[in-house]
């Protein structure tokens, strides 16, 4: 009988998983350099590639400012939102041992919904200008987190399905909240239907350097914790006996995954699906395992925001849909199959 040799075997792993991340994040910058070149205008890839590596200017001044302050904060915004989302719902549905689990499952939308629409109806926020509504809608989805916790925790301890419920309740307060500001709006009626729906119309540098620090932030943080929570999966009080604090741990992913939805809530609206669909499909394709099954989903999250938010712009061109109109379009059938491959699972 063949001996296994455990050695050979984790290196080939990582060799595998790192060819993976490679491949992704070419596929990634491949995604960016076309979606730059697509538009009312189009640009060539290589015109774009010169644009973006300062390459001396052969090109109309034109097509540097279209690049590089029209598309290019978009697509990076497009990129930092989907892979908040991706990874945010992996996180969520790690927790929660439950692959239908989303980024929004705790009522997060609903909270920054709540606070956008504040913004734009009442005038109140903390910010000014472009900043006020995303810094409405990031300081509500954080206040609705700290509720949902708070009336899940006792006795120092937070169960799943507690959490569940109570953020069901918050988020449904909170949507009837929205409701009642959707009523006395007036004039504001419809920049709150678009910011419900989602999208990427009003981008700029600023809201990507809002968004890009705490995407960096709670992404990095939860591919630290990738370990702890294959573990954690594997049964609470295994990772117990293995030394993990699993209260704190579960405490730190909640945090940084509601972190990164907040983020990404704040600066694009309600954008549906991505996170249930992406750590799916790519749990599917490298495996259960955090550690690889995290950072790719980041990349093809933000790969498929990208994707979906040129279709929105260019399929009915001059104008442009909500991209959270595309991405329930491709969710919705998706979310539909895992219902259904679950009932043929479990019998309900």
């Amino acid at each position: 009988m063949k001996r296994i040799n455990i050695d050979e075997l984790y290196t080939k792993k990582r060799l595998r998983w790192s060819l993976t991340i490679i491949c992704l994040a070419l596929g990634l910058i491949l995604s960016i350099i076309f979606a730059l070149s697509i538009g009312p205008v189009d640009i060539p890839m290589t015109t774009v590639f010169k644009i973006l590596f300062l390459f001396p200017q052969s090109w109309p001044d034109n097509y540097g400012i279209i690049v590089m302050k029209v598309r290019l904060p978009r697509i990076l915004l497009c990129a930092l939102v989907g892979s908040a989302l991706a990874v945010a719902g992996c996180a969520m549905q790690g927790l929660f041992k439950n692959p239908m689990a989303s980024p929004y499952i705790l009522g997060i939308s609903s909270g920054a919904a709540f606070g956008a629409s504040l913004s734009i109806v009442l005038g109140i926020s903390l910010g000014t200008g472009v900043f006020a509504v995303p810094y409405m809608a990031f300081i509500f989805a954080l206040i609705t987190i700290f509720l949902v916790y708070n009336l899940a925790k006792v006795e120092g301890r937070v169960h799943m399905e507690t959490l569940l419920l109570a953020g069901i309740a918050v988020g449904t307060f909170f949507a009837a909240q929205v409701s009642l500001m959707e009523y006395i709006a007036g004039e504001e009626l419809r920049s709150i239907v678009f910011w419900l729906m989602g999208g990427f119309w009003a981008s700029s540098w600023d809201k990507v350097a809002i968004a890009f620090p705490l995407t960096l932030l709670g992404v990095g943080a939860m591919m630290f914790f990738s370990r702890d929570l294959n573990i954690i999966l594997m049964g609470e009080d295994h990772a117990l006996d293995l030394g993990i604090n699993v209260e704190s741990v579960k405490k730190i992913i909640l945090i940084f995954a509601s972190l990164v939805t907040a983020a990404a809530v704040s600066v694009s609206g309600t954008i549906g699906f991505v996170g249930l669909i992406i750590p799916h499909i790519m749990r599917i394709i490298v495996g259960p395992d955090h550690r690889i099954l995290i950072p790719s989903s980041c990349l093809v999250g933000a790969m498929f925001l990208i994707w979906t938010d040129t279709l929105a712009r260019t399929i009915i061109q001059p104008t442009e849909l909500p991209v959270g109109i595309i991405t329930a379009s491709f969710g919705a059938p998706f979310f539909l199959y895992l219902l259904r491959k679950r009932k043929r699972v479990t019998g309900w």
